[in-house]
Protein backbone atom coordinates (compact mmCIF):
# COMPACT_ATOMS: atom_id res chain seq x y z
CA UNK A 1 0.00 0.00 0.00
CA UNK A 2 1.45 2.98 -0.60
CA UNK A 3 1.14 6.49 1.52
CA UNK A 4 -0.09 9.81 0.23
CA UNK A 5 1.73 12.25 1.87
CA UNK A 6 -0.70 14.57 4.24
CA UNK A 7 -1.81 17.87 2.88
CA UNK A 8 -2.38 19.45 6.30
CA UNK A 9 -0.19 19.24 9.82
CA UNK A 10 -0.38 18.98 13.18
CA UNK A 11 -1.52 22.49 14.94
CA UNK A 12 -3.37 23.34 11.88
CA UNK A 13 -6.72 24.53 11.88
CA UNK A 14 -9.07 23.40 9.18
CA UNK A 15 -12.63 23.49 8.45
CA UNK A 16 -14.74 20.56 7.29
CA UNK A 17 -16.08 20.70 3.47
CA UNK A 18 -19.13 20.01 4.33
CA UNK A 19 -20.69 20.11 8.25
CA UNK A 20 -20.40 23.43 9.97
CA UNK A 21 -17.74 22.81 12.00
CA UNK A 22 -13.41 23.38 12.51
CA UNK A 23 -11.08 22.37 14.49
CA UNK A 24 -7.30 21.89 14.85
CA UNK A 25 -5.09 18.73 14.01
CA UNK A 26 -3.75 16.71 17.16
CA UNK A 27 -2.82 13.39 15.23
CA UNK A 28 -2.45 12.15 11.15
CA UNK A 29 -3.10 8.58 10.24
CA UNK A 30 -1.75 7.92 6.37
CA UNK A 31 -4.57 5.92 5.96
CA UNK A 32 -8.12 4.85 7.47
CA UNK A 33 -7.51 3.29 11.05
CA UNK A 34 -10.91 3.53 12.44
CA UNK A 35 -13.54 0.27 12.69
CA UNK A 36 -15.36 -1.18 10.42
CA UNK A 37 -18.39 -0.09 12.42
CA UNK A 38 -17.33 3.52 12.17
CA UNK A 39 -17.05 3.39 8.74
CA UNK A 40 -20.23 1.65 7.56
CA UNK A 41 -21.86 4.07 9.70
CA UNK A 42 -21.41 7.04 7.33
CA UNK A 43 -23.87 7.07 4.45
CA UNK A 44 -22.62 5.60 1.15
CA UNK A 45 -23.07 8.37 -1.11
CA UNK A 46 -20.54 10.63 1.26
CA UNK A 47 -18.41 7.96 2.48
CA UNK A 48 -14.21 8.74 1.81
CA UNK A 49 -12.09 6.50 0.16
CA UNK A 50 -9.77 4.55 2.92
CA UNK A 51 -6.69 5.12 1.03
CA UNK A 52 -5.76 8.52 2.21
CA UNK A 53 -4.58 10.88 5.26
CA UNK A 54 -7.36 10.75 7.87
CA UNK A 55 -7.08 13.70 10.72
CA UNK A 56 -7.70 13.55 14.44
CA UNK A 57 -9.52 16.86 15.55
CA UNK A 58 -10.18 19.25 18.57
CA UNK A 59 -12.94 20.24 16.95
CA UNK A 60 -16.20 22.67 17.28
CA UNK A 61 -19.58 24.06 15.91
CA UNK A 62 -21.48 26.53 17.49
CA UNK A 63 -23.41 24.30 20.30
CA UNK A 64 -20.24 22.21 21.43
CA UNK A 65 -17.11 20.73 21.47
CA UNK A 66 -15.53 17.02 20.78
CA UNK A 67 -13.12 15.29 18.65
CA UNK A 68 -13.66 13.98 15.04
CA UNK A 69 -12.23 12.06 12.89
CA UNK A 70 -12.67 13.42 9.21
CA UNK A 71 -10.84 12.38 6.08
CA UNK A 72 -8.37 14.33 3.77
CA UNK A 73 -11.16 15.18 1.13
CA UNK A 74 -13.47 16.65 3.50
CA UNK A 75 -11.40 19.33 4.98
CA UNK A 76 -10.31 22.63 3.77
CA UNK A 77 -8.14 25.44 5.33
CA UNK A 78 -9.84 27.49 7.67
CA UNK A 79 -9.08 31.12 7.14
CA UNK A 80 -10.95 32.38 10.33
CA UNK A 81 -8.60 33.71 12.80
CA UNK A 82 -11.03 33.25 15.51
CA UNK A 83 -9.01 31.35 18.27
CA UNK A 84 -10.89 27.66 19.11
CA UNK A 85 -12.37 27.25 22.29
CA UNK A 86 -11.66 23.66 23.05
CA UNK A 87 -11.42 22.91 26.63
CA UNK A 88 -8.46 20.47 25.47
CA UNK A 89 -6.53 22.52 23.34
CA UNK A 90 -4.24 22.80 26.41
CA UNK A 91 -3.95 19.28 26.61
CA UNK A 92 -1.95 18.91 23.01
CA UNK A 93 -0.67 22.94 22.56
CA UNK A 94 1.34 25.52 24.26
CA UNK A 95 0.21 28.47 22.01
CA UNK A 96 -0.84 29.72 18.80
CA UNK A 97 1.71 31.33 16.56
CA UNK A 98 1.03 32.60 12.95
CA UNK A 99 -2.03 30.62 12.97
CA UNK A 100 -0.90 27.08 13.82
CA UNK A 101 -0.98 25.71 17.28
CA UNK A 102 2.24 24.63 18.63
CA UNK A 103 2.26 21.29 19.72
CA UNK A 104 3.44 20.78 23.68
CA UNK A 105 7.22 19.56 24.17
CA UNK A 106 6.94 15.69 25.12
CA UNK A 107 9.02 14.95 28.20
CA UNK A 108 10.60 11.32 28.31
CA UNK A 109 11.52 9.72 31.37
Amino acid sequence: MSFKLAKFQIGQVVKHRVFPFRGVIFDVDPVFANSEEWWNAIPENVRPRKDQPFYHLLAENDDTEYVAYVSEQNLLDDDNTKPLRHPHLADFFDAQVDGLYRPKERISH
